[in-house]
């Protein structure tokens, strides 16, 4: 302010230091052949920079008796009068922002003004290079210009150390106030230096650039290499696959500062994806839970093809955005994706594996001005593309490997069970019979009425035996998809009469509960294959006559489940089943007291039998029921022949009020 005609320089730390020590050596190198000893004036700005130059200090004092060093104290730095003067000011002062060094001598004078730039450092780099500090500031040669500044200083040093007062004022006439007599010779010395001491400051300062550069360089590669390694270590340490996706997109987002990040599970013909994982930025627009356009995104489309980081600057110029947009659905065009989204610049990675797609991850900036994305940022998220796709499918085969061990599990657990109880329904009958014809071979006074019983068990284990067997057959070629189905237009009705005329014939000697047909003749035709629907419903009504007593009832209806599919209910008043079993009675060899103590006869396996026929046609079969001695309904679904659809095809029946409780799946 004083002298503004001077302009400012940008000096590094190290430029400053290398400046310091010259100015330092020129007195050192005089030493006392001075008449006038010189006056020194060095401000540290902090006692840890002053303890690095305090030996030079004390050569220095030697030669002057007028050596001032200022520097706000850290630790052991005070103001005090030793070999030299110590003026500790506050930190708060001004001066912790500078760096001074001021020299006044009988034949030459020099200063060295500056103030830190506080903006220019940035953190990490001063703590990766402490001499990469910058200094806005004079260096000269001048006298006024070295009195002006010496003359500030020391009026500052007034104020933190007024004891001072005689010595400065001392200093002040001897080296302010009159004029020094300058040996011309040596002011020609000076000057023919300066031009080389010019040139060395300049090395200095390019130096410190190119090695400012490097450092951020390497600085801004460890931030990218810390960044992948975190992701990779983050997303090895899980095998969900939403798990990964969520901690990728997030550490990508706050590594990379990108506006939006956002990575979605898609395959190469899916149309639309919904976003589950989005990092953003807190004033830009969340889309998560928006519905994302695949098929007719050409930039999606481009991305598939070529297998490739797809970039683009400036949405509001790229062609592929403009010139596209999508007349079925102009509210998914492009250009209104863009817009509602706010994307300046789009920046699209494929997730692949061995050429497959996997998903997308995409990075969005959302202005004012376009984003530049640098080969090294396009190398960076490519590494991090690859960790994350490898990560999915090793999540994939996870759990591919985690539901091939539940179902070999699933598998030993049923071969063990099968087991035990085929064995066990085996050897009942066989022990039956063993004894039966035991008793027939070594009695042969046996009365013929008890004779005739012991034939009539044998036979009667003998077609258990036959019918466990043959169910048992009939199941594994189902399971295994070895039957060969014969699907044609068929009466339901007269299918319903063919299984009960099947029902009475085979239990003509028991008592039968009464069995109410409500099948009628008008409906429409069904399409499955007559054999095994006769044998659904042969199966659905024994079972149901066993569970029910001769005085209850056993009803066979059936309703319109929708438009294309008929409904049959086969109902008892019996004996019930727990709620909480309504899906094990489909289970093999399941009866509701227990698989190895039955009380009514049967194999166990007709239900099991029945619901791989129905899902075999694509119907549904389940069952409900109250509780014990409740009754219980037995329910599946048959599709209506194509040919009855497209012929009644004005006519659309009603939907059944029938509420379905429990479903079997198809496993």
């Amino acid at each position: 302010e004083t002298l503004p005609e001077l302009h400012p320089q940008m000096y590094f730390k190290s430029s400053l230091t290398a400046l310091s020590h010259a100015m330092e050596d020129q007195i050192l190198a005089g030493g006392n052949s001075n008449t006038l000893p010189p006056l020194i004036i060095a401000s540290f700005q902090k006692e840890r920079f002053y303890r690095q130059e305090a030996h030079r200090y004390k050569r220095l004092a030697q030669i002057s008796d007028q050596v001032y060093v200022l520097a706000a104290p850290e630790t052991s730095f005070i103001s005090s009068s030793d070999i030299y003067e110590k003026i500790a000011f506050d930190p708060e002062d001004s001066l912790s922002q500078e760096w001074h060094l001021v020299i006044i001598g009988e034949h030459y004078s020099s200063c060295l003004i500056c103030r830190e730039r506080q903006n220019s450092p940035k953190k990490l780099e001063a703590s990766i290079l402490d001499n990469s500090r910058r200094f806005e500031g004079i260096w000269t040669f001048d006298r006024k210009v070295t009195q002006t500044a010496a003359s500030i200083i020391l009026n500052r040093i007034l104020i933190y150390r007024p004891d001072l007062a005689k010595k400065i004022t001392q200093a002040q006439k001897r080296y302010l106030n009159r004029e020094i007599t300058i040996n011309k010779e040596r002011e020609t010395e000076i000057t023919q230096i300066d031009p080389f001491i010019q040139r060395l400051v300049t090395y200095l300062q390019a130096s410190q650039y190119k090695l400012l550069k490097a450092n951020r360089f390497l600085a801004a590669k460890e931030n990218k290499e810390r960044l992948l390694n975190s992701i990779i270590d983050s997303i090895r340490r899980s095998l969900d696959p939403e798990e990964i996706l969520q901690i990728a997109v997030q550490k990508l987002g706050e590594g990379l500062g990108v506006c939006r990040c956002v990575v979605y599970r898609c395959r190469e013909n899916d149309t639309s994806t919904q976003i589950y994982h989005e990092f953003k930025n807190k004033d830009i627009i969340s889309i998560k839970g928006k519905i994302w356009p695949l098929g007719d995104n050409p930039l999606f489309q481009e991305v598939k093809a070529l297998r490739d980081v797809l970039s683009i600057e400036d949405t509001s110029t790229d062609p592929r955005i403009q010139n596209y947009n999508n007349p079925d659905y102009p509210e998914n065009s492009v250009q209104n994706l863009v817009k509602s989204c706010s994307i300046f610049s789009w920046l699209m990675i494929p997730l692949l594996y061995q050429d497959r797609l996997l998903g997308m991850m995409e990075l969005h900036h959302c202005g004012p001005e376009p984003a530049s994305w640098k080969p090294e940022d396009l190398a960076l998220v490519n590494a991090i593309a690859t960790q994350i796709a490898v990560a999915l499918i090793q999540a994939e085969a996870y759990a591919n490997l985690e539901d091939l061990n539940q179902q070999l599990e699933a598998l030993d657990r049923t071969r063990s069970n099968l087991v035990a109880i085929t064995g066990h329904e085996l050897r009942t009958p066989l022990s039956t019979i063993q004894i039966c014809l035991e008793s027939l071979a070594s009695e042969p006074d046996m009365s013929p009425e008890l004779r005739q019983i012991m034939l009539n068990t044998a036979l009667q284990d003998a077609e258990r035996m036959r019918k466990l067997v043959q169910d048992f057959l009939t199941l594994s070629q189902l399971e295994s998809g070895r039957v060969d189905w014969n699907p044609e237009a068929l009466s339901l009705a007269e299918c319903v009469e063919l299984s009960l005329s099947h029902l009475r014939a085979r239990l003509r000697t028991q008592e039968l509960p009464h069995i109410t047909n409500k099948v009628t003749c008008d409906l429409p035709l069904v399409e499955a294959d007559g054999e095994w629907l006769v044998e659904v419903l042969a199966k659905l009504l024994d079972n149901a006559c066993k569970f029910t007593a001769t005085q209850g009832e056993v009803t066979i209806a059936v309703s319109i489940y929708n438009p294309q599919t008929l409904e049959v209910t086969v109902s008892d008043t019996g004996r019930g089943i727990e709620p909480n079993r309504l899906e094990k009675v489909f289970d093999r060899f399941y009866q509701e007291e227990g698989a190895l103590r039955r009380s009514v006869g049967g194999t166990g396996l007709g239900l099991a039998i029945c619901r791989q026929i129905v899902n075999t046609w694509g119907g549904e079969i389940w069952a409900q029921s109250s509780g014990k001695n409740q009754g219980s309904q037995f329910h599946f679904t048959l599709p209506i022949s194509e040919v009855i659809l497209s012929n009644n095809n004005s006519q659309s029946p009603k939907k059944t009020k029938t509420q379905k409780k429990q479903k079997t799946t198809n496993l």
